[in-house]
């Protein structure tokens, strides 16, 4: 049975992971150019729904982070507008399901992980390296299933480098920030 305050980071995860489901990843345009371009916002191409989950595994554990995604994905399926292109069942069809299915045992893997020992940033950094592996490997074996399904299974290739490789360098970019943020939260939080 999950405690008052697992609810509370679950449902704090759940907010994070709505929210970060719309809210793009930028970077400011490298210095050199600020002169002659000015201050810019360069876009990723991804959001950070991704980076709640880890957030929410590195600063409420393993239960919390579960049952936020969890919640998440119920939402979602039950026809709320809360996955980037909308929600309903149809979206078991989307090759990009499979990923958000990862966001479960990804939560799960980082929360558990970012607690086994006092937070550092190797330890946090390593917790969401693994979930977001974890997410990863979900989001690939559910796209072959799909593929092999539709009898479309030559398109595997291409949605590997589309869902998961294409993505891989903003998400590791993300990491960084979740990494700072939940080890800052985690020393004024727990200390």
């Amino acid at each position: 049975m999950p405690t008052l305050t697992e609810l509370m980071w679950a449902v704090v995860g759940l907010l994070f992971t709505i929210g970060g489901t719309f809210l793009e990843v930028s970077l400011p345009n490298a210095p050199w150019f600020w002169f002659s371009d000015g201050l810019r916002a360069e876009p990723l191409g991804i959001t950070y729904q991704v980076g709640a989950v880890l957030t929410i595994g590195c600063l409420g554990g393993c239960n919390a982070a579960v049952l936020s995604q969890i919640a998440y994905l119920v939402l979602g399926l039950l026809g709320f507008q809360v996955f980037a292109q909308g929600g309903g069942l149809d979206y078991l069809s989307e090759p990009t399901f499979g990923y958000l299915l990862g966001f479960v045992p990804g939560a799960w893997v980082c929360g558990f992980l970012a607690f086994r020992r006092s937070s550092n940033l190797e330890l946090l950094t390593f917790s969401c390296l693994c979930g977001l592996l974890t997410i990863h490997l979900a989001g690939l074996v559910y796209l072959g299933l799909l593929f092999v399904v539709r009898s479309q299974a030559q398109n595997f290739l291409s949605g590997l480098v589309q869902y998961s490789l294409q993505p891989l360098p903003g998400q590791l970019i993300v990491i960084c920030a979740v990494v700072v943020l939940s080890l800052t939260f985690r020393r004024l939080m727990f200390s």
